[in-house]
């Protein structure tokens, strides 16, 4: 018998595994796919008090995830950095007044400490680069990017490390309540077994819904809205590393962000999603939507040819019955039922926010043990001082050989464990992925296919030359 079963291996699931794992829970996730091979992977990428949230009044959730980014920014320093964004005002169909209202409380109701404050700035400077007008100002203010999928990652080891049991590839098939608690039916590539838990925990995203009510067989629980959201990867359309905020005459929001060094990453869309929840992929409208965000904003012309990659998500969002897919809270609503053995149910949430939604969680379910995931640095997190830059130098001077740009895109992936991935050594599979490194996603970051390691442990698919993808499933093959 388990103490806690989790349903959803996206940043929810593993941040709650993470949270009971430290409290001496016995834990074990199951998750059908990959690690945020879902909705957590699919992201704009931003560790954010969420600026436009205030325009529907949602400042208790803008408060709390300015207070989130603080303690996330301290224990991931390798996988989530500041960022700097550029909020021009030459096309805003808001009044400067009133965006200038929004970041004074953007900057003060979360206890900024480690970021600069809002600044206003001339477009005709360094940050207007770029852009196809560049008269005028802007305001720029700061906010934090985050490698998504790497934090998913990253919260299941440390769950791991603390005796949870992760697994990927493995289907939750069905569970009934008994005198004891849950007996649940799993299934993988071996066939079917069963499963003992005090608690089930439903973080299963796009199907939390589905999953409840083959649990209860009730419809009186929370509802989900599900939205998609939509990315293009183009080449890069700026220099410099500050990010953009664009505003379009239909007062939806569009980031443009510095990507991979030699992209911008452009999104998102909110389009409503009414079919079964499934794999999504952009649509035309959509690209033609952010494509012309691009047009609007930028000197540089940008067609679909352009786009190198795209990705898109489902979000589980809680249904607040708003008109707008654009409006729907990205709060989180916890639901609780104890008609016999106790199962939660995760609606909404945003990565910001998975940390505090974790402690939430326990709480809710009467867990005891101190709060304690704010204070302690995910797996890597423990660089010396801070100083990833030092870090580095010390990586070069024991590799002289390996070239700066790996040493940093590697300290940026794993952080202090970096250093035994270089000292892995292996063969080469190109574009600096090593098998030595590969071996360690393999054994320590439950990665299995040519797109988890080329996609969700890393972007390096978007580097890499012709040939890496079929020797790397070659070796995942013969390992």
């Amino acid at each position: 018998m388990i103490d806690m079963l989790i349903i959803g291996g996206g940043i929810n699931g593993a941040g709650i595994a993470r949270d009971a794992a430290g409290r001496g829970l016995s834990v074990m996730l199951v998750e059908r796919d990959d690690l945020a091979g879902h909705t957590s992977s699919a992201s704009t990428k931003l560790i954010h008090g969420g600026l436009r949230y205030l325009e529907y009044g949602e400042f208790r959730l803008v408060r709390e995830s300015l207070k989130e980014r603080e303690r996330l920014l301290a224990i991931a320093p390798h996988v989530i950095w500041p960022l700097r964004f550029v909020l021009p005002q030459t096309r805003s169909p808001r009044p400067a007044w009133m965006v200038r209202l929004g970041l004074f409380l953007y900057d003060h109701i979360g206890g900024r400490r480690r970021l600069p404050g809002t600044q206003t700035v001339s477009l005709d400077g360094a940050y207007g680069a770029g852009l196809s007008n560049r008269k005028g100002k802007a305001f720029v203010y700061s906010d934090c990017w985050v490698d998504d999928s790497r934090l998913v990652v990253l919260n299941a080891r440390d769950a791991a490390d603390r005796g949870a049991t992760i697994l990927t590839r493995t289907r939750f098939v069905s569970a009934a309540r008994d005198a004891d608690g849950w007996r649940a039916t799993i299934a993988d590539e071996n066939g079917t077994r069963e499963v003992r838990a005090r608690t089930i925990v439903n973080a299963a995203g796009p199907w939390v819904a589905d999953v409840l009510a083959g649990l209860v067989r009730r419809n009186d629980r929370p509802g989900v809205r599900l939205v998609k959201g939509s990315h293009i990867v183009v080449p890069r359309l700026y220099e410099g590393d500050h990010a953009f905020m664009l505003q379009n005459p239909d007062r939806r929001i569009v980031f443009a962000i510095p990507y991979e060094g030699d992209f911008t990453l452009v999104g998102t869309t909110d389009e409503p999603w009414t079919d079964a929840p499934a794999k999504a992929a952009i649509g035309a409208a959509e690209t033609a939507y952010l494509l012309e965000t691009v047009a609007r904003y930028f000197a540089r012309p940008v067609a679909a040819a352009d786009i190198v990659w795209s990705f898109a998500g489902i979000r589980p969002l809680h249904d607040d019955h708003a008109a707008d897919a654009s409006a729907v809270t990205r709060d989180y609503v916890l639901d609780l039922d104890t008609d016999g053995a106790p199962v939660l149910s995760v609606f909404g949430g945003k990565i910001t926010t998975y940390r505090k939604l974790a402690e939430h969680a326990l709480r809710t379910l009467g867990v005891a043990g101190d709060d304690w995931t704010a204070g302690a640095a995910l797996p890597g997190g423990a660089i010396p001082d801070g100083d990833a830059a030092a870090f580095v130098r010390g990586l070069a001077a024991d590799h002289p050989a390996v070239p700066e740009a790996r040493l940093g895109r590697l300290v940026r992936a794993y952080g202090t464990d970096a250093r035994a991935i270089l000292d892995a050594g292996g063969e080469d599979l190109g574009g600096g992925l090593t098998t030595g490194e590969v071996d360690h996603l393999v054994r320590r970051e439950w990665a299995r296919t040519v797109e988890d390691v080329l996609f969700r442990r890393s972007k390096l698919g978007l580097h890499v030359p012709d040939g890496t993808a079929a020797r790397l499933g070659a070796y995942l093959g013969a390992i």
